[in-house]
C-alpha cells in the first residue's frame, strides 16, 4: 500500500507498471517497419486522419449490440461522461452519428447497449481536436448508425453465484426493442442492473497501541443492490433539416446490506455487533434537444431534468454476552436532489473554421432531513438533536463558452475554447448570505498526425470541478464512528490540466497509446478541521497530480496464433497536497495510485468458440481524517471465461472471477484526538475473503 509522498523512484507494483509500459512498446516497436508494409487492420480516412472500422472487423466476436462492437476496438477505452457541472462541455469519448449524447443517464455508451449490432454502419476513431465539439481530448469514437435501421431487439440475462456470504443474483439482464416509423426512430428498454458485494472471515483484529491484541472479529458482510430501469429514446428527423431527441428514464432502486461481527475480546466482554442498511429510492431523467438550420449554421436547444429521492436508514446494535443492556444507534437520512438545465448551442462553419457558441443555465437543489437516535435499555429509541444534518442547499449557475476548431494543415488540427461561469451558492435558512463566484474556463488542444500510423495530441485546460451538495450538511458514519460536520463554505475545485497522448498503430500487430497528465488544483476537496475538534469535507489551497497511463492491444496473428489478442491498461498516479494538521506534504486522500487490467482473448478460427482470461488490480493510497488514517484496496484478481457464439442463435459466456482467491484489505489507525497531537488509540487490521464469482451471460436478438 502507498505511503505518504516521498521523493523517490518507483518501486513495487508501480515499478512493474512502468516496466510493462516499456515492455509493451519494446515488443511492438521492432515490428513497425514490417507493419507498414502489410495491409493495415484499420483503414484510415486520409482527409481527417480517422481510423474506420466496419462490421466485418468484428465478425469474429459475434457482437450482439453496438456497444459490443465498440468494446472490441483495439487500443480504445470507453470513457464515460464525468460528473460535470451541468451539461457543460463534452467529456464522454463516444459520439453517435457525430453528436454527443445530451443526457446524464448513461450517455452514448448506455444508448449503444440497446442498439443491435446489425444497425451499425461503421465506427470512426478520431482525434478530439479535429471535431467541432469543445471539451473532448484524445481519441473519440463516432458510431455511425444505418439510416434504414430495421425493427428488432436484443436481450441479455446474466445470473451470478458466489459460494460465500452473498445471495445469488438471478434478475440481472435487459431487453430492448428499436425501430423506425417514417422519420421517427425509437428504442424502448427494460433492464435491471444489480450488484452483490460480500466479504468475510476471522482475519480481523483490533490492536492496542503497543501492537497487542485487544479484540478478534469474525465478520460476514453483504450488500445487495438492484436498480430496475424502464426507458425510451425517441429520435426524429434522421439527416433532415429538423432533428430532435427525447430521452425518458425511470429507475427505482433497492439497496440492502448487513455487516455482522462476532467480537471476542481479551477482557472477556464478548459481544455481537450488527449494522444494517436500507435505501429504497428512485430516480427519473427527462432530457431532449431540438436542432434546426439557422443563418448558415445550426441551432440546438437542450433541456434536462433529473430528480432523485433517496430515503435511507442505518441501524447499529451491540448485544453483550454478559447480559448488559444492548447499545445502539439509528441514523436516518431522507434526501431529495434535483437538477434542471437549459442550454443553447449554435454551430457554424466559416471557411476552414468550425465555430460553436453555447450558453447554459443550471439550477440544483438538495433537500435533506436527517435524524439520529440512541437505543435505550427497554428497547426504545430516544432522539438525539442533530439539526446540522438537515437543510436545503441550492445553486444557480450560468455559463457561456465559445469554441473554434480548424485544421492548421493536413496533419495538424487546433481547437480553442474560452468562456466563464457565474454561480450562486446558498444554504436556505442559514444566517450566512448566498455566495457568488465568477470563474473563467477554457482549453487549447492540438492534434498531430506526424506520419502514417502515428498520432499525438496535447491539451491545456482550465476546469471547474464538481462538488457534492451532501457535504454542505452534516452526515453520520455510524459504522466507523465518524461524523462529517456541516461546511457551508465548501466551493468547487478549480484546476489547470495538461494532457499529452501519443498513439502508434502497428496494423496487424496491434496498437499502443500512452497518456501523460499533470494537474494543478486549487481548492482541492479533502478533509479540514472545523472548530475545536470538528472534521468536515472542505477545501485545501493547492494540490498536484501527475499520472501515466498506457493502453495497448497486441494481436498474435502475425506469429501464428490466429484469433488471439491481449488488451492491456496500466498506469500510476502521484499526487501532493499539504496536510492541514501537520503542514507536511502527503498524497491526496484516497487516490487511486496504480492499476492494471490485462485481458487475453482467443477466438478459435473456424469455430464458434472463444476463451480467455484476465488480471485486474487497483491500489488506493491513504485516506486522511483528522483523527485517523485508513487505507483500503483489494485484489489482484484473476479470471477466466469460455464463450460459445452460436447456441441455437444465442451467445453464451461463462466466467469465473477471482480464481486466485484475492482478498480485501483495510488498515486503520485511530487516534484519541487529532492525529497531529493525540496518541494512537487502536489499530484496525482486516484481511477479508471474497471468494470466487461464477457468472453466466446469455445474449440474443429478435
Amino acid at each position: 500500500m502507498s505511503r505518504a509522498y516521498q521523493k523517490r523512484g518507483l518501486t513495487g507494483p508501480s515499478r512493474l507498471a512502468g516496466e510493462w509500459l516499456a515492455v509493451s512498446v519494446a515488443l511492438l516497436a521492432p515490428l513497425s517497419a514490417r507493419a507498414q508494409r502489410e495491409t493495415p487492420a484499420e483503414p484510415s480516412a486520409a482527409a481527417t486522419g480517422a481510423k474506420v472500422f466496419t462490421p466485418a472487423d468484428f465478425v469474429r466476436f459475434a457482437p450482439q449490440t453496438a456497444y459490443d462492437m465498440l468494446n472490441q476496438v483495439p487500443g480504445f477505452t470507453i470513457r464515460g461522461a464525468d460528473d460535470a457541472r451541468g451539461l457543460g462541455e463534452a467529456s464522454e469519448n463516444v459520439l453517435i452519428n457525430g453528436q454527443r449524447a445530451t443526457d446524464k443517464a448513461g450517455g452514448a455508451a448506455a444508448q449503444l447497449q440497446k442498439v443491435p449490432a446489425a444497425d451499425v454502419e461503421r465506427i470512426e476513431i478520431k482525434e478530439a481536436a479535429s471535431l467541432g465539439i469543445a471539451g473532448l481530448t484524445g481519441q473519440v469514437a463516432d458510431v455511425i448508425l444505418k439510416a434504414d435501421r430495421k425493427a428488432g431487439g436484443n436481450f441479455s440475462w446474466s445470473p451470478q453465484l458466489r459460494p460465500h456470504f452473498a445471495k445469488p443474483r438471478w434478475l440481472a439482464g435487459s431487453i430492448s426493442y428499436s425501430g423506425t416509423s417514417g422519420a421517427l426512430g425509437y428504442t424502448v428498454s427494460l433492464e435491471n442492473d444489480p450488484g452483490r458485494g460480500a466479504m468475510g472471515g476471522n482475519d480481523y483484529r483490533i490492536l492496542a497501541p503497543d501492537g497487542t491484541l485487544i479484540e478478534r472479529r469474525d465478520q460476514v458482510y453483504w450488500n445487495s443492490f438492484d436498480q430496475a430501469r424502464v426507458s425510451a429514446i425517441l429520435k426524429y428527423g434522421g439527416n433532415g433539416p429538423l432533428q430532435a431527441n427525447l430521452n425518458l428514464a425511470y429507475y427505482p432502486y433497492w439497496n440492502r446490506g448487513d455487516n455482522f461481527q462476532r467480537r471476542v475480546r481479551v477482557d472477556g466482554n464478548h459481544n455481537d455487533w450488527d449494522n444494517r442498511r436500507r435505501t429504497f429510492g428512485f430516480q427519473y431523467d427527462i432530457s431532449g434537444d431540438i436542432s434546426v438550420p439557422l443563418g448558415g449554421g445550426r441551432l440546438k436547444v437542450i433541456g434536462l431534468r433529473h430528480f432523485e429521492h433517496a430515503p435511507a436508514t442505518y441501524d447499529q446494535r451491540t448485544d453483550y454476552d454478559s447480559g448488559a443492556p444492548s447499545t445502539g444507534t439509528r441514523y436516518g437520512q431522507d434526501s431529495k436532489i434535483g437538477e434542471t438545465i437549459g442550454r443553447l448551442e449554435y454551430r457554424w462553419k466559416g471557411g476552414r473554421n468550425d465555430w460553436t457558441v453555447s450558453f447554459e443555465r443550471a439550477d440544483n437543489r438538495l433537500v435533506q432531513r436527517s435524524s439520529l437516535a440512541s437505543l435505550q435499555p427497554d428497547g426504545s429509541y430516544v432522539d438525539i438533536p442533530f439539526p446540522q444534518g438537515s437543510g436545503t442547499v441550492t445553486e444557480k449557475r450560468y455559463q457561456g463558452v465559445a469554441a473554434l476548431s480548424r485544421p492548421l494543415s493536413s496533419r495538424l488540427d487546433l481547437q480553442l475554447a474560452g468562456g466563464a461561469e457565474y454561480s450562486e451558492l446558498a444554504k436556505l435558512g442559514s444566517v450566512d448570505p448566498a455566495r457568488h463566484f465568477f470563474r473563467p474556463k477554457g482549453s487549447a488542444s492540438l492534434a498531430w498526425r506526424p506520419a502514417a500510423g502515428w498520432d499525438a495530441s496535447l491539451k491545456f485546460e482550465r476546469k471547474v470541478g464538481q462538488i457534492s451538495f451532501y457535504d454542505f450538511l452534516a452526515n453520520q458514519d455510524i459504522t466507523n464512528d465518524r461524523e462529517n460536520d456541516a461546511n457551508p463554505n465548501l466551493v468547487p475545485p478549480q484546476s489547470w490540466e495538461l494532457t499529452g497522448e501519443v498513439g502508434r498503430n502497428f496494423g496487424r500487430w496491434g496498437k499502443t497509446r500512452l497518456k501523460i497528465y499533470r494537474h494543478w488544483v486549487e481548492d482541492i476537496v479533502d478533509r479540514i478541521p472545523v472548530g475545536v475538534d470538528g472534521d468536515a469535507v472542505g477545501n485545501l489551497p493547492r494540490a498536484t497530480r501527475l499520472g501515466v497511463q498506457s493502453i495497448s492491444t497486441i494481436q498474435f496473428d502475425p506469429i501464428g496464433w490466429k484469433g488471439a489478442k491481449l488488451d492491456a491498461d496500466v498506469g500510476f498516479e502521484r499526487s501532493r497536497v499539504r496536510d492541514p494538521l501537520t503542514g507536511a506534504e502527503r498524497v491526496i486522500s484516497n487516490t487511486r495510485d496504480r492499476w492494471a487490467a490485462l485481458t487475453l482473448r482467443h477466438d478459435v478460427p473456424g469455430t464458434q468458440f472463444a476463451w480467455g482470461g484476465g488480471l485486474s488490480f487497483e491500489h488506493y493510497g491513504l485516506a486522511y481524517y483528522l483523527n485517523e488514517i485508513s487505507q483500503s484496496w483489494e485484489g489482484p484478481y484473476t479470471s477466466a471465461f469460455i464463450e460459445l457464439k452460436d447456441v441455437e442463435g444465442l451467445k453464451v459466456n461463462f466466467q469465473v472471477f477471482n480464481l486466485n482467491d484475492g482478498h480485501v484489505r483495510y488498515y486503520r489507525t485511530v487516534h484519541s484526538g487529532r492525529r497531529n497531537s493525540a496518541p494512537v488509540s487502536f489499530y484496525e487490521r482486516q484481511h477479508q475473503m471474497v471468494g470466487p464469482l461464477f457468472t453466466l451471460t446469455i445474449q440474443g436478438t429478435f
